[in-house]
């Protein structure tokens, strides 16, 4: 997608180093970084400069990559490929890039390892690529049966940001809605900001503008009143971890969107390409949930008059916090799971009619 009117993937590999959007410094300033070892991976991840579950599963497929550069050595390979998936441990993409990965160079000679590894995470951006597109097409449906009985424009809430900064290109829950824009319905979306870290409206509201499509950044809190009031025909979010049940572990907040979307009859969508289902996972009270820094809550960041990057404390000092980046959406809330294969069912069965 567009930054200023020019074409970018968010991760890319040149000259050796992996080249990444720094997502921390938008969207004031747009900053390209190298990352150039397997601990510069693991800060990128940890520190959000990448942020996204098939993002980071893609970050973590070139940190391999750079394993490789730094020691041809399959200890050094392995223990890069362990600290790399407890870098964030809800977003189930992570490990399985990593572990795609790991099954990919087990048992390769020195010689041709690295030529390898770089081929694989190629593959899996190029996969993330095309899945998403095929997400926004699946997707597209779904906004035009709407727009085909309202025949006017169709307001869309998203929560955080799973757009095209959350994947290698197009987004998840975005892609949808740049399908539809592209095509020419009418859309218009509710960003929420998403506290903390306002993903919401540092990236996602970022990101629209540069497609021109209209956006209105709104406090996480008034998702409700707006669809109490019909100011929502549908909400389409990301999600981090897929149950195979249907279960969604999606950024902290989800929740609450898709129990009022259910109690004012709002359709509640999520979207995501296959490698964000976890298969394994029976229950969702096993998902681990990532608690971030207090200083997240506690502390804002913005421009000042001078436009500098300014950080303060807007809490009283004395005051604990606690900063769970992730909640649970049952499956019995969603409407349906948009995926590069179709659209089905938030169940076991409706997943498995599409990749059995």
């Amino acid at each position: 997608m567009r930054i200023e009117g020019k074409n970018y993937k968010t991760i890319w590999f040149e000259n050796n180093f992996v080249k990444i959007i720094d997502q921390t410094k938008l969207p004031h300033n747009f900053v390209i970084k190298d990352i150039k070892t397997v601990k510069d991976t693991i800060n990128a991840i940890k520190n959000m400069e990448v942020r996204g579950a098939p993002l980071i599963g893609a970050t973590a497929a070139y940190g391999l990559v750079l394993s490789i550069l730094e020691c041809n050595d399959n200890t050094f390979l392995k223990q890069s490929a362990k600290k790399l998936i407890e870098s964030r441990p809800t977003a189930i993409n992570l490990k399985w890039a990593v572990d795609r990965m790991m099954n990919k160079l087990s048992g390769i000679n020195s010689e041709k390892i690295l030529e390898l590894a770089i081929n694989e995470a190629d593959k899996i951006c190029t996969e993330d690529i095309n899945f998403c597109e095929r997400i926004g097409i699946n997707g597209l449906k779904i906004i035009e049966e709407i727009f085909n009985k309202k025949k006017d424009t169709i307001n869309i809430l998203t929560h955080c940001n799973a757009g095209w900064l959350a994947t290698i290109n197009w987004g998840t829950a975005t892609s949808p809605i740049y399908h539809a824009h592209k095509k020419g319905i009418p859309v218009h979306v509710w960003v929420d900001e998403t506290r903390p870290r306002n993903q919401g409206a540092n990236l996602t509201s970022f990101e629209l503008n540069e497609e021109n499509i209209p956006n209105t950044i709104i406090s996480d809190n008034a998702g409700g009143i707006l669809m109490q009031r019909g100011k929502v025909d549908i909400c389409i979010v990301g999600t981090d971890r897929t149950l195979s049940n249907g279960d969604v572990c999606n950024k902290v907040g989800t929740y609450l969107k898709a129990l009022a979307a259910k109690d004012n009859n709002v359709p509640f969508y999520v979207a995501l390409p296959s490698s964000t289902i976890d298969w394994d996972t029976k229950n969702y009270y096993d998902i681990p949930i990532e608690e971030r820094s207090s200083s997240e809550l506690s502390h804002v960041e913005g421009l000042d008059e001078n436009n500098n990057i300014k950080k303060i404390l807007i809490y009283p000092k004395k005051s604990k916090s606690m900063n769970l980046a992730f909640d649970i959406t049952p499956a019995k809330y969603v409407s349906g799971l948009i995926t590069e294969k179709g659209i089905c069912e938030a169940s076991l069965d409706g997943l498995k009619k599409l990749f059995n």
